[in-house]
This record gives C-alpha cells, structure tokens and sequence, in this order.
C-alpha cells in the first residue's frame, strides 16, 4: 500500500469516527433539550405547590387573629366576673 492508499484509508476511518460522534451530539442535544423543558415543568410545579401553602399559611394565621366581637366579649365576660367576685 502507497501513502496516498494509506492516508485514503486513515481519513475514511476518520470519517466514520466523526460520524459516530455527530449522531451521538444530536442524541445529548435531544436529551439536553427534553432536560430543561422537564426542569421548567417542575419549577412551575414548585411554584404552583409553594403559592398554595402560602395561602394554607395565610388561612391559618387569619384563624389565630381573634375576632373583634368575640375578643370583646371575652374580655366584658372576664370583667363582669371580676366585679362580682
């Protein structure tokens, strides 16, 4: 085999290598774009969870604050007992 014969060779093989390694980059691409629209997804759904447990947070400090009406007469209750006993 001459050199030209053999450097023909070494660039075919060259050629298929290359080749192999195109296909696969095209193959990380498509996975890598499949990745970010998955990792998207999740941070809407961690959105969406985290707005519904600050409005759980919100119901339940809105429960803790004591009505006017009731805390009023709570405390005239409180009073009246006091100056009775």
């Amino acid at each position: 085999m001459d050199d030209n014969e053999l450097i023909a060779q070494e660039l075919s093989d060259l050629a298929v290598k290359i080749g192999a390694v195109e296909d696969r980059l095209a193959e990380v691409e498509n996975v890598n774009a499949r990745l970010e629209e998955a990792a998207l997804t999740t941070a809407r759904a961690m959105a969406e969870i985290s707005r519904h447990w600050d409005a759980v947070y919100d119901a339940m400090r809105r429960e803790e604050v004591p009505k006017p009406d009731a805390s009023s007469e709570r405390d005239n209750a409180a009073a009246r007992k006091r100056r009775e006993g």
